[in-house]
Protein backbone atom coordinates (compact mmCIF):
# COMPACT_ATOMS: atom_id res chain seq x y z
CA UNK A 1 0.00 0.00 0.00
CA UNK A 2 2.96 2.30 0.70
CA UNK A 3 4.10 1.56 -2.78
CA UNK A 4 0.81 2.45 -4.09
CA UNK A 5 0.96 6.10 -2.33
CA UNK A 6 4.55 6.49 -3.33
CA UNK A 7 3.15 6.03 -7.25
CA UNK A 8 0.39 8.40 -6.98
CA UNK A 9 2.49 11.02 -5.28
CA UNK A 10 4.76 10.47 -8.41
CA UNK A 11 2.14 11.10 -11.13
CA UNK A 12 0.63 14.14 -9.04
CA UNK A 13 4.13 15.87 -9.08
CA UNK A 14 4.28 14.90 -12.93
CA UNK A 15 0.90 16.47 -13.50
CA UNK A 16 1.81 19.63 -11.60
CA UNK A 17 5.25 20.03 -13.45
CA UNK A 18 3.70 20.10 -16.91
CA UNK A 19 1.77 23.03 -17.46
CA UNK A 20 -0.14 22.06 -20.24
CA UNK A 21 -1.83 19.14 -18.66
CA UNK A 22 -2.66 21.83 -16.20
CA UNK A 23 -4.62 24.09 -18.08
CA UNK A 24 -6.35 20.86 -20.11
CA UNK A 25 -7.39 19.96 -16.95
CA UNK A 26 -9.00 23.06 -15.41
CA UNK A 27 -8.15 26.38 -17.96
CA UNK A 28 -10.80 24.29 -20.26
CA UNK A 29 -13.70 23.65 -18.44
CA UNK A 30 -13.55 27.04 -16.61
CA UNK A 31 -13.40 28.10 -20.33
CA UNK A 32 -15.93 26.48 -21.53
CA UNK A 33 -18.28 27.33 -18.56
CA UNK A 34 -17.66 30.72 -18.55
CA UNK A 35 -18.49 31.19 -22.24
CA UNK A 36 -21.01 28.78 -22.89
CA UNK A 37 -23.17 29.55 -19.51
CA UNK A 38 -22.95 33.55 -19.71
CA UNK A 39 -21.11 34.80 -23.65
CA UNK A 40 -22.74 32.37 -26.08
CA UNK A 41 -26.61 32.66 -26.21
CA UNK A 42 -29.08 32.99 -29.09
CA UNK A 43 -30.87 35.27 -27.30
CA UNK A 44 -30.90 38.47 -29.74
CA UNK A 45 -29.78 41.73 -27.97
CA UNK A 46 -29.17 44.51 -29.56
CA UNK A 47 -30.09 44.16 -32.85
CA UNK A 48 -29.60 47.31 -35.16
CA UNK A 49 -32.78 48.03 -37.42
CA UNK A 50 -33.87 50.89 -38.95
CA UNK A 51 -37.42 52.71 -39.77
CA UNK A 52 -38.95 54.15 -42.80
CA UNK A 53 -41.65 56.32 -41.71
CA UNK A 54 -43.88 57.19 -44.52
CA UNK A 55 -46.71 58.26 -42.37
CA UNK A 56 -45.26 60.45 -39.81
CA UNK A 57 -48.44 60.65 -37.30
CA UNK A 58 -48.77 59.97 -33.48
CA UNK A 59 -49.44 56.56 -34.21
CA UNK A 60 -45.87 55.49 -36.10
CA UNK A 61 -44.02 57.45 -33.33
CA UNK A 62 -45.36 56.10 -30.42
CA UNK A 63 -44.27 52.26 -31.85
CA UNK A 64 -41.50 54.16 -33.06
CA UNK A 65 -40.64 54.86 -29.47
CA UNK A 66 -41.75 51.53 -28.23
CA UNK A 67 -38.80 49.65 -30.85
CA UNK A 68 -36.32 52.31 -29.48
CA UNK A 69 -37.11 51.84 -25.46
CA UNK A 70 -36.80 48.01 -26.36
CA UNK A 71 -33.55 46.08 -25.04
CA UNK A 72 -33.81 43.71 -28.25
CA UNK A 73 -33.16 46.39 -30.53
CA UNK A 74 -30.89 49.06 -31.43
CA UNK A 75 -32.67 52.13 -33.72
CA UNK A 76 -30.17 53.07 -35.91
CA UNK A 77 -32.08 55.82 -37.92
CA UNK A 78 -34.32 56.94 -39.91
CA UNK A 79 -34.63 56.11 -43.77
CA UNK A 80 -37.08 57.81 -46.49
CA UNK A 81 -37.34 55.48 -49.63
CA UNK A 82 -36.88 51.95 -50.70
CA UNK A 83 -33.26 52.23 -52.04
CA UNK A 84 -31.81 53.47 -48.49
CA UNK A 85 -33.45 50.01 -47.23
CA UNK A 86 -31.74 47.84 -49.51
CA UNK A 87 -28.32 49.84 -49.43
CA UNK A 88 -28.11 49.31 -45.68
CA UNK A 89 -29.18 45.68 -45.58
CA UNK A 90 -26.17 44.96 -48.71
CA UNK A 91 -23.66 46.59 -46.55
CA UNK A 92 -24.82 44.90 -43.28
CA UNK A 93 -25.32 47.92 -41.04
CA UNK A 94 -29.07 46.27 -40.03
CA UNK A 95 -31.09 43.24 -39.85
CA UNK A 96 -34.09 44.21 -39.64
CA UNK A 97 -35.97 47.08 -41.38
CA UNK A 98 -39.75 48.35 -39.83
CA UNK A 99 -41.86 50.37 -42.67
CA UNK A 100 -45.02 52.34 -42.08
CA UNK A 101 -47.51 53.14 -44.82
CA UNK A 102 -48.46 56.62 -45.64
CA UNK A 103 -51.63 57.84 -43.21
CA UNK A 104 -50.85 54.84 -40.66
CA UNK A 105 -52.97 56.10 -37.87
CA UNK A 106 -55.86 57.11 -40.33
CA UNK A 107 -56.11 54.15 -41.62
CA UNK A 108 -55.95 52.76 -38.00
CA UNK A 109 -58.68 54.54 -36.80
CA UNK A 110 -60.77 54.97 -39.76
CA UNK A 111 -60.67 51.27 -41.51
CA UNK A 112 -60.16 49.33 -38.62
CA UNK A 113 -56.77 48.12 -39.72
CA UNK A 114 -53.52 49.19 -40.70
CA UNK A 115 -50.41 47.56 -42.17
CA UNK A 116 -46.41 47.44 -40.93
CA UNK A 117 -43.94 45.74 -43.05
CA UNK A 118 -41.17 44.13 -41.26
CA UNK A 119 -38.34 43.46 -44.09
CA UNK A 120 -35.38 40.78 -42.30
CA UNK A 121 -32.24 40.04 -43.77
CA UNK A 122 -32.92 36.26 -43.81
CA UNK A 123 -29.08 35.42 -44.78
CA UNK A 124 -29.04 34.39 -40.85
CA UNK A 125 -32.92 32.81 -40.84
CA UNK A 126 -32.85 32.30 -37.40
CA UNK A 127 -31.56 35.30 -36.23
CA UNK A 128 -34.92 36.80 -39.00
CA UNK A 129 -37.41 34.85 -37.66
CA UNK A 130 -36.32 35.64 -34.13
CA UNK A 131 -36.33 39.27 -35.11
CA UNK A 132 -39.54 39.41 -36.44
CA UNK A 133 -40.85 37.37 -33.81
CA UNK A 134 -39.61 40.31 -31.30
CA UNK A 135 -40.72 42.90 -33.40
CA UNK A 136 -44.87 41.61 -33.40
CA UNK A 137 -44.76 41.37 -29.77
CA UNK A 138 -44.32 44.78 -29.30
CA UNK A 139 -46.50 45.56 -32.03
CA UNK A 140 -49.61 43.33 -30.45
CA UNK A 141 -48.50 45.21 -27.28
CA UNK A 142 -48.48 48.46 -28.66
CA UNK A 143 -52.30 47.55 -30.21
CA UNK A 144 -53.48 46.37 -26.92
CA UNK A 145 -52.14 49.46 -25.33
CA UNK A 146 -53.03 51.82 -28.13
CA UNK A 147 -56.53 50.70 -29.45
CA UNK A 148 -57.18 48.82 -26.03
CA UNK A 149 -59.28 45.55 -26.31
CA UNK A 150 -61.38 46.58 -29.66
CA UNK A 151 -61.29 43.10 -31.97
CA UNK A 152 -62.30 45.67 -34.70
CA UNK A 153 -58.98 47.93 -34.91
CA UNK A 154 -55.89 45.26 -35.04
CA UNK A 155 -52.25 46.42 -36.98
CA UNK A 156 -51.64 43.88 -39.77
CA UNK A 157 -47.75 42.66 -40.14
CA UNK A 158 -45.91 41.93 -43.27
CA UNK A 159 -43.13 40.23 -43.41
CA UNK A 160 -40.28 40.28 -45.94
CA UNK A 161 -37.29 38.45 -45.95
CA UNK A 162 -34.39 39.45 -47.95
CA UNK A 163 -31.80 37.35 -50.04
CA UNK A 164 -33.10 34.23 -48.40
CA UNK A 165 -37.26 34.61 -48.86
CA UNK A 166 -37.49 30.98 -48.03
CA UNK A 167 -35.73 31.18 -44.68
CA UNK A 168 -33.41 28.00 -45.65
CA UNK A 169 -30.82 26.62 -42.82
CA UNK A 170 -28.16 26.35 -45.73
CA UNK A 171 -27.58 29.78 -46.45
CA UNK A 172 -26.02 29.85 -43.22
CA UNK A 173 -24.84 26.23 -42.73
CA UNK A 174 -23.00 26.02 -45.89
CA UNK A 175 -21.01 29.72 -45.66
CA UNK A 176 -20.19 28.53 -42.02
CA UNK A 177 -18.98 25.02 -42.58
CA UNK A 178 -16.83 26.41 -45.55
CA UNK A 179 -15.27 28.53 -43.13
CA UNK A 180 -14.99 26.14 -39.99
CA UNK A 181 -13.37 23.19 -43.34
CA UNK A 182 -10.80 25.07 -44.85
CA UNK A 183 -9.17 26.31 -41.64
CA UNK A 184 -9.09 23.90 -39.77
CA UNK A 185 -8.04 21.35 -42.39
CA UNK A 186 -5.87 23.58 -43.64
CA UNK A 187 -4.03 24.23 -40.18
CA UNK A 188 -4.13 20.55 -38.99
CA UNK A 189 -2.43 19.20 -42.07
CA UNK A 190 0.71 21.40 -41.72
CA UNK A 191 1.50 21.64 -38.91
CA UNK A 192 1.38 17.87 -38.52
CA UNK A 193 2.68 17.16 -41.13
CA UNK A 194 6.29 19.62 -40.69
CA UNK A 195 5.95 18.16 -37.01
CA UNK A 196 6.05 14.28 -38.45
CA UNK A 197 9.48 15.47 -40.08
CA UNK A 198 11.03 16.70 -36.70
CA UNK A 199 10.14 13.62 -35.24
CA UNK A 200 11.12 11.31 -38.18
CA UNK A 201 14.57 13.46 -38.21
CA UNK A 202 14.71 14.41 -41.70
CA UNK A 203 13.61 17.86 -41.10
CA UNK A 204 17.38 18.06 -40.56
CA UNK A 205 18.64 16.34 -43.40
CA UNK A 206 16.48 18.68 -45.36
CA UNK A 207 17.95 22.06 -44.07
CA UNK A 208 21.93 20.93 -44.61
CA UNK A 209 20.94 20.02 -48.20
CA UNK A 210 21.54 22.86 -50.80
CA UNK A 211 17.29 22.77 -50.60
CA UNK A 212 16.42 26.18 -49.39
CA UNK A 213 14.70 25.91 -46.46
CA UNK A 214 11.88 28.37 -48.24
CA UNK A 215 11.06 25.70 -50.91
CA UNK A 216 10.56 23.05 -47.87
CA UNK A 217 7.71 25.02 -46.54
CA UNK A 218 6.57 26.31 -50.07
CA UNK A 219 6.49 21.90 -51.02
CA UNK A 220 4.27 21.59 -47.78
CA UNK A 221 1.86 24.24 -48.80
CA UNK A 222 1.15 23.48 -52.18
CA UNK A 223 -0.39 20.32 -51.92
CA UNK A 224 -2.51 21.30 -49.12
CA UNK A 225 -3.09 24.21 -50.71
CA UNK A 226 -4.46 22.22 -54.28
CA UNK A 227 -6.61 19.41 -52.05
CA UNK A 228 -8.21 22.12 -49.88
CA UNK A 229 -9.28 24.08 -53.29
CA UNK A 230 -10.77 20.90 -54.57
CA UNK A 231 -12.40 20.25 -51.05
CA UNK A 232 -13.95 23.66 -51.88
CA UNK A 233 -15.21 22.78 -54.99
CA UNK A 234 -16.95 19.69 -53.96
CA UNK A 235 -18.38 22.16 -51.08
CA UNK A 236 -20.21 24.08 -53.55
CA UNK A 237 -21.14 21.44 -56.04
CA UNK A 238 -23.16 19.75 -52.94
CA UNK A 239 -24.56 22.96 -52.10
CA UNK A 240 -26.03 23.87 -55.39
CA UNK A 241 -27.46 20.75 -56.75
CA UNK A 242 -28.15 19.15 -53.70
CA UNK A 243 -29.04 21.85 -51.21
CA UNK A 244 -30.72 23.38 -53.77
CA UNK A 245 -28.57 26.95 -52.82
CA UNK A 246 -27.79 29.34 -55.76
CA UNK A 247 -24.09 31.12 -55.81
CA UNK A 248 -25.58 34.73 -56.53
CA UNK A 249 -22.47 36.25 -56.96
CA UNK A 250 -18.95 35.60 -58.89
CA UNK A 251 -17.62 32.81 -58.80
CA UNK A 252 -14.11 33.55 -59.58
CA UNK A 253 -14.26 36.05 -56.68
CA UNK A 254 -15.38 33.19 -54.03
CA UNK A 255 -12.26 30.84 -54.86
CA UNK A 256 -9.76 33.74 -54.91
CA UNK A 257 -11.16 34.60 -51.65
CA UNK A 258 -11.22 30.99 -50.59
CA UNK A 259 -7.65 30.78 -51.62
CA UNK A 260 -6.89 33.73 -49.22
CA UNK A 261 -8.22 31.77 -46.28
CA UNK A 262 -6.36 28.53 -46.98
CA UNK A 263 -3.02 30.53 -47.35
CA UNK A 264 -3.71 32.35 -43.81
CA UNK A 265 -4.49 28.41 -42.55
CA UNK A 266 -1.10 27.01 -44.00
CA UNK A 267 0.61 30.53 -42.51
CA UNK A 268 -0.87 29.09 -39.29
CA UNK A 269 -0.27 25.66 -39.51
CA UNK A 270 3.33 25.95 -40.37
CA UNK A 271 3.89 28.57 -36.72
CA UNK A 272 1.92 25.95 -34.71
CA UNK A 273 4.66 23.32 -35.97
CA UNK A 274 7.03 25.91 -35.11
CA UNK A 275 6.21 25.44 -31.51
CA UNK A 276 5.51 22.17 -31.26
CA UNK A 277 7.89 19.05 -30.80
CA UNK A 278 5.20 16.40 -31.69
CA UNK A 279 2.07 15.62 -33.46
CA UNK A 280 -0.15 14.83 -30.91
CA UNK A 281 0.85 18.52 -29.52
CA UNK A 282 0.38 19.80 -32.58
CA UNK A 283 -2.91 18.11 -33.55
CA UNK A 284 -4.26 19.25 -30.09
CA UNK A 285 -3.28 22.64 -30.01
CA UNK A 286 -4.96 22.79 -34.05
CA UNK A 287 -7.95 21.42 -33.09
CA UNK A 288 -8.81 23.06 -30.00
CA UNK A 289 -7.23 26.64 -31.26
CA UNK A 290 -9.14 26.41 -34.85
CA UNK A 291 -12.41 24.64 -33.85
CA UNK A 292 -13.79 25.85 -30.66
CA UNK A 293 -12.78 29.89 -32.49
CA UNK A 294 -14.31 28.94 -35.44
CA UNK A 295 -17.24 27.51 -34.29
CA UNK A 296 -18.06 30.20 -31.34
CA UNK A 297 -16.68 33.59 -33.17
CA UNK A 298 -17.76 33.55 -36.73
CA UNK A 299 -21.23 34.27 -35.92
CA UNK A 300 -23.28 31.45 -37.66
CA UNK A 301 -23.80 29.49 -34.66
CA UNK A 302 -23.96 32.42 -31.69
CA UNK A 303 -24.62 35.90 -32.59
CA UNK A 304 -21.10 37.80 -31.89
CA UNK A 305 -23.49 41.01 -31.42
CA UNK A 306 -24.92 39.21 -28.19
CA UNK A 307 -21.63 38.74 -26.65
CA UNK A 308 -19.64 41.05 -23.89
CA UNK A 309 -17.55 43.56 -25.76
CA UNK A 310 -14.60 41.78 -24.65
CA UNK A 311 -15.34 38.69 -26.89
CA UNK A 312 -16.69 40.97 -29.67
CA UNK A 313 -12.94 42.64 -29.94
CA UNK A 314 -11.39 39.12 -29.47
CA UNK A 315 -13.69 37.91 -32.26
CA UNK A 316 -11.89 40.56 -34.38
CA UNK A 317 -8.91 38.55 -34.79
CA UNK A 318 -10.33 34.77 -35.79
CA UNK A 319 -9.52 34.57 -39.61
CA UNK A 320 -12.67 32.67 -40.22
CA UNK A 321 -15.64 35.58 -39.51
CA UNK A 322 -13.91 37.74 -41.87
CA UNK A 323 -14.21 34.72 -44.53
CA UNK A 324 -17.61 34.29 -43.31
CA UNK A 325 -19.09 37.88 -44.01
CA UNK A 326 -17.39 37.62 -47.13
CA UNK A 327 -18.93 34.20 -48.34
CA UNK A 328 -22.36 35.42 -47.41
CA UNK A 329 -22.34 38.89 -49.02
CA UNK A 330 -20.55 37.03 -52.42
CA UNK A 331 -22.63 33.87 -52.25
CA UNK A 332 -26.00 35.04 -51.06
CA UNK A 333 -26.35 38.51 -51.04
CA UNK A 334 -24.76 38.75 -54.79
CA UNK A 335 -22.42 41.56 -53.96
CA UNK A 336 -19.15 42.05 -55.71
CA UNK A 337 -15.47 43.36 -54.84
CA UNK A 338 -16.57 46.68 -53.62
CA UNK A 339 -18.84 45.57 -50.89
CA UNK A 340 -15.99 43.27 -49.44
CA UNK A 341 -12.76 44.74 -49.94
CA UNK A 342 -12.58 45.99 -46.11
CA UNK A 343 -12.97 42.18 -44.74
CA UNK A 344 -10.76 41.22 -47.78
CA UNK A 345 -8.01 43.38 -46.60
CA UNK A 346 -8.03 42.75 -43.02
CA UNK A 347 -7.81 38.67 -44.03
CA UNK A 348 -4.23 39.46 -46.12
CA UNK A 349 -3.39 41.87 -43.57
CA UNK A 350 -3.59 38.64 -41.03
CA UNK A 351 -2.29 36.10 -43.93
CA UNK A 352 0.86 38.27 -44.93
CA UNK A 353 1.55 38.83 -40.78
CA UNK A 354 1.21 35.01 -40.23
CA UNK A 355 3.55 34.71 -43.20
CA UNK A 356 6.19 36.60 -42.36
CA UNK A 357 6.37 35.66 -38.43
CA UNK A 358 6.16 31.49 -39.44
CA UNK A 359 8.95 31.85 -42.03
CA UNK A 360 10.94 33.92 -39.61
CA UNK A 361 10.28 31.52 -36.51
CA UNK A 362 10.77 28.45 -39.34
CA UNK A 363 14.56 29.99 -40.06
CA UNK A 364 15.32 30.38 -36.21
CA UNK A 365 14.48 27.77 -34.69
CA UNK A 366 15.21 24.90 -37.85
CA UNK A 367 18.46 26.64 -39.01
Amino acid sequence: MKQLFIFIKKEFKHVFRDQKTLLLLFGLPIAQILLFGFALTNEIKDSRIVVADYAGDGASQQLIERFRQNDSFVLEQSLLGADDIDEVFKQGIVKLAVVFPEQFEKSLIHEGKAQVQLIADATDPNTATTLTNYAQAIMRDFQVSYLGTASNLQIEVVTRNFYNPELRGTTNFVPGVMALVLLLVCVLMTSVSIVREKELGTMEILLVSPFNPLMVILAKAVPYLILSIINLTVILLLSVFLLDMPINGSIPLLFAVSTLLIMTALSLGLLISNSTNSQQEAMLISLMGMLLPTMMFTGFIFPIENMPVPLQVLSNIIPSKWYYIIVKDVMIKGLGFAAIWKETLILFGMTLFLLVVSIRKFKTRLA
